[in-house]
This record gives C-alpha cells, structure tokens and sequence, in this order.
C-alpha cells in the first residue's frame, strides 16, 4: 500500500472546508487582520476548554516558552532545568533570555522527563536553579505530582510546555493548567494546529495574565505609545485564529479518534514492539504513536519500501546538539538510549483503521 500520509492534513481540512472557509472570509471581509474578534474569542474557548483562568494568543510555540521566561523574570545568572530528549526550541527559548539550560534524564517508559534524576539536578544547582521546564512529550503529560513537589520544595517556578500535550489530562486535569504558566503550539501538525504558526500562554494568575499581555505586544502599558517593559513581537493573526476556532470545536472528536487509533495500535504490536505506556489516571492526546526498537533503522527502511511514512523525533538529544556543545553531559543515559532507538508511526484525528492495520501486519512480518 502506497501514498499513505503521516499525518492526514488534507482530510482534516476537508472534513471542516466549508466552515473554515466562511471563517477565514469572515475575516477578509472585515479587514481585522491583528486582534479581530475571532482572537478574543479563541482566548476564551481555549481558556474554558484547558481549565484556567486566563489564555493568552501569541505568535509561536518558540515564543511562548520565552515569553513566559520573561513573564517569570529568569535572566542571565539562572538556571533552568528541562529535558533532553525533546525538540530545541524549549532550550533555546531559555539560552535567548540569557538563562542556562541544565539537561535532565528521561523516564524509561514514558519518555518524560525523570523526576528522580530532575531531583538530583537541581539539588546539585540550587543556588543558581530558577525554573523547570517540562514537556508533553508525543501527548502524554508529564509527571507533574512529582515535579510540583520537586519545585515547590526548592522555590522554583514550573513552567509546562504542552507544545504536544494539548488534550492530554491527568486525572481530568487538562494538560496547559499546570504550573505557573503552561504554553502551548499550534504549528499545524500539533494535536490542535493551525495553517501557520500559531501559539498560546495559559494562567490562573491575573497578574502574570496581564504580564504576559504586555511582553506580547512589545511590552505596551495602557496604549502602544506607552511602553512600560522591553516585549517581543509575537501576536497571532486574526485569520489564524478564525481557523483554530473551528478546529478547536472539532477537537474532541479528533482526540476521540486519536484514543481509538493508539488503542489499536497497541493491541496488534504490543507483543512485538515496545508500545507506549500510559501510566493509570493519565490520557495521552497521542500527538505522535512512538515505539522503540533496537533495529529502527532497519525496520524504517523496510517500511518505507512498503509505502508507509515513520519519523524519528528526536535523533539527537539537545545537549549533544552543537549549539549546546559547552553543555555536554554523559549522565543522561536514558534519553541517548531512546535518541537511537524510538521512531512514530502515521497518526492524526483521521487515520482509518486501515491505514493501522496495514502497519501493523508490516511490522509484524518485519520483526517475525
């Protein structure tokens, strides 16, 4: 079987075309192209569906991440725990405020950061420690028990970038309502993306709510020509806005599908390959389905001679990339461990059981 997409954009934007077409005309119409109505109302529904209090649009996922740094006041001089194995922007975003990164080891089983070695590392950094950075990895939360406790007991701020997680929970609490600030991307192959670059801050404290505002729009006070703080420019348009409304109103049935999809690929590889885990009382929103396998590459190849897509996130780990060369640690054994061996397989809110049950007997005569 060939043509088979790793994530199916196409039929997202065909299931919904009419209504996001009136939406985006909508806004053509009224020529509101920075903070129309659409963006006031994204906030809102995104705020309702997470569980918090405020929701504030920016312009990127990259951004969020600084913008709450900024928000936090984490400058030169501090330090910030965050994972390794994860995408670069969660530490570049703390090198760009003047901050320095401190890497920490993955769990095993969840791909998350470790919350034992996360205690080691900043008992170790105590003194300079400022902030924790988690992420969501591939949809799952993280171990946010354990880390609220670990950043509570050294005065640290916890930071949640749910850049993937949008839709996960824990225990009925949504993924962007942990921490101080939690933020999130809405890059289009996200969990809930948009068509451009797109992303959001989440907050249940007003005055960090209002910060935030400000840092947005190049730190405006009352009006644009009072500048009361050095900000960026990171609005999200209007027409972005009118998209992720409509797609946000589709969400939970996509997440429902999503569920399904990993649920059946679970139940034919799980006596093959090493599923993923999903520990009790946590959902997963299944941004990528990632396993692990010694022979990854081998097994990618031969899969992709069969017509079917895989991707490796992430290859590399951030502290042996070479922007970060000053950082290289070897007490991260775990997260080099999956750097070589994890790959993911199509998914989206529209993969048919067809597509999984044709990967799942590829593997199956792959791995025999």
């Amino acid at each position: 079987m060939s043509g088979i997409p790793f994530i199916d954009l196409k039929q997202q934007y065909a299931s919904m075309k009419e209504s996001i077409d009136q939406r985006v005309h909508a806004v053509l119409d009224l020529g509101r192209f920075f903070n129309g109505p659409e963006v006031a109302e994204l906030e809102e529904q995104l705020a309702r569906y997470v569980g918090v209090t405020h929701a504030i649009t920016c312009a990127n996922g990259t951004d969020a991440l600084q913008l709450s740094l900024m928000a936090l006041g984490v400058g030169v001089g501090d330090v910030v725990l965050c994972p390794t194995f994860t995408f670069f922007a969660t530490a570049e975003a703390i090198a760009l405020v003047g901050a320095t990164p401190v890497f920490v080891d993955s769990n095993a089983n969840t791909f998350n950061m470790c919350s034992t070695d996360l205690a080691a590392k900043v008992e170790a950094h105590q003194r300079a420690a400022k902030a924790i950075i988690a992420v969501d990895l591939f949809g799952l939360p993280a171990d946010y028990p354990a880390i609220q406790v670990i950043a509570e007991r050294y005065g640290l701020h916890l930071i949640e970038d749910a850049a993937q997680g949008f839709g996960g929970s824990i225990h009925d609490q949504r993924a962007g309502s942990f921490g101080d600030i939690a933020t999130t991307s809405f890059f289009p192959a996200k969990p809930l993306g948009c068509y451009g670059d797109g992303g959001a801050l989440f907050t249940d404290d007003d005055e960090l709510a209002q910060r935030l505002r400000s840092l947005v729009v190049h730190g405006k006070g009352e009006h644009k020509y009072d500048n009361v703080r050095i900000g960026m420019n990171s609005r999200l348009d209007t027409i972005q806005a009118a998209i992720l409304l409509e797609k946000l109103a589709a969400f939970p049935a996509e997440l429902a599908r999503r569920h399904a999809a990993a649920e059946r690929y679970s139940s034919g590889l799980s006596r093959i390959v090493d599923a993923p885990t999903v520990p009790d009382g946590y959902a997963s929103s299944w941004a990528q389905y990632t396993i692990k396998d010694t022979r990854r590459d081998a097994i990618m190849k031969q899969l992709a001679e069969r017509g079917i897509p895989s991707m490796i996130y992430y290859q590399q780990c951030i502290h042996r990339q070479s922007a970060f060369a000053h950082n290289a640690d070897d007490s991260l054994p775990i997260a080099e461990q999956l750097s070589s061996e994890v790959f993911s397989l199509p998914m989206s809110g529209y993969v048919p059981d067809e597509t999984i049950d044709t990967v799942v007997s590829a593997l199956t005569e792959i791995m025999a």
